[in-house]
């Protein structure tokens, strides 16, 4: 938690000198640029999943989705700017090649966990490049702060119960918006989150007693693509 509050602050003062250097330089006009836009995405998201599994041992399986997402963004210059991401998605998931021997079962099995539901918000912090005169491609790059809200969990017909902590983790962007009119553009973005979270799994129903742990990482890739209005 104190890397990721160092990191954001530190990007956050990389990004203030940026646009005191801007203020002085090249923003003599301030009305040059729309300082918001919205954009509507679908996303694909791609977890990339391992697992520590106490007890019975194994990794884990997290389903891929796809979902819509929503995401505002202010400009503070015409370079700089903060965007907040907002969806929802729930995801499958199951342990791979556990073992669960010392009650009575297989060596190696996977074991359904049901399902959950996350709300990741997702702050990052961007740079807009205009690398041509017409301005019709914009590329960007970002990074900021995640904190995912594991929600509605359904710890399926295997297990008792099922506990997520919510977590903090580190978002990198890369993406372009690409003008139609100048309100109207198409947008391609991918994002990585790196993501962490301790799994408390109740399999009490089992074995007496028995309650498993898991430190699971989700890292998911979310690639998008959708289209966005500027104001």
């Amino acid at each position: 938690m104190k890397k990721i509050v160092l990191s954001l602050v530190s990007l956050l003062s990389v990004s203030s000198a940026v646009y005191a250097q801007e203020t002085t330089t090249e923003n003599s006009n301030p009305s040059d640029f729309k300082h918001w836009q919205i954009r509507l995405r679908g996303v694909g998201v791609v977890p990339n999943e391992s697992a520590t599994v106490g007890v019975i041992g194994g990794d884990v399986n997290i389903a891929n989705q796809f979902i819509p997402e929503l995401d505002i963004t202010y400009f503070f210059t015409k370079n700089i700017a903060a965007e907040l991401i907002l969806g929802t998605t729930k995801h499958n998931v199951n342990t791979v090649g556990s073992d669960i021997s010392a009650i009575g079962g297989p060596t190696s099995t996977n074991i359904d966990l049901g399902s959950v539901y996350l709300l990741p918000p997702t702050l990052t912090v961007q740079y807009h490049f205009y690398p041509g005169k017409d301005n019709v491609v914009k590329p960007y790059i970002g990074a900021g702060v995640n904190y995912t809200i594991f929600y509605n969990e359904k710890a399926g017909n295997t297990v008792a119960d099922i506990k997520y902590d919510n977590a903090f983790g580190i978002a990198t962007q890369i993406g372009a918006d690409f003008n139609i009119t100048d309100n109207f553009f198409l947008n391609v973005d991918a994002k990585y989150i790196f993501l962490k979270t301790d799994v408390t799994v109740d399999a009490t129903n089992l074995a007496s007693g028995l309650t498993i742990p898991a430190d699971v990482k989700i890292n998911p890739l979310l690639l998008g693509f959708g289209v966005g209005y500027r104001f």
